[in-house]
C-alpha cells in the first residue's frame, strides 16, 4: 500500500485511517515504555555511583603520642572527634594543594 493510499482525503485536510492510528500509539507507547526503562536503569546506576563516591575509606594511622594529645586537644576546642578533626585537618591541605 502507498503512502497515498493511507491517507483518506477530507474537507479539513489529510488523516489517517482509524486502524493505522491506532498502530502507532501502540508502537510510541512501547517506545516510550523502553524509554522509560532506559531512564530508570541510568537513575539507578547513577545512586549506585554516587554511593560509592560517598563512600568513606579506612585509613590506619600511626601517631606520636605527643602528636595525638595536640590533635586531641585542637578538635576538643573545634568541638570535633579527632577522626573528625584529622579529616578536617587532610581536607583543607588538600583544598590549600588545589589551589
Amino acid at each position: 500500500m502507498s503512502t497515498a493510499e493511507r491517507f483518506i482525503r477530507t474537507g479539513k485536510g489529510i488523516v489517517m485511517e482509524e486502524k493505522e492510528i491506532s498502530q502507532r500509539g501502540a508502537e510510541l507507547q512501547e517506545r516510550l515504555e523502553r524509554l522509560d526503562a532506559m531512564e530508570r536503569d541510568i537513575q539507578k546506576r547513577e545512586k549506585s555511583i554516587k554511593e560509592k563516591e560517598k563512600a568513606k575509606k579506612q585509613v590506619l594511622l600511626r601517631l606520636s603520642p605527643a602528636l595525638w594529645n595536640d590533635l586531641a586537644k585542637w578538635a576538643e576546642e573545634d568541638f570535633r572527634s579527632i577522626n573528625g578533626q584529622i579529616e578536617y585537618l587532610l581536607s583543607e591541605a588538600v583544598r590549600r594543594h588545589k589551589k
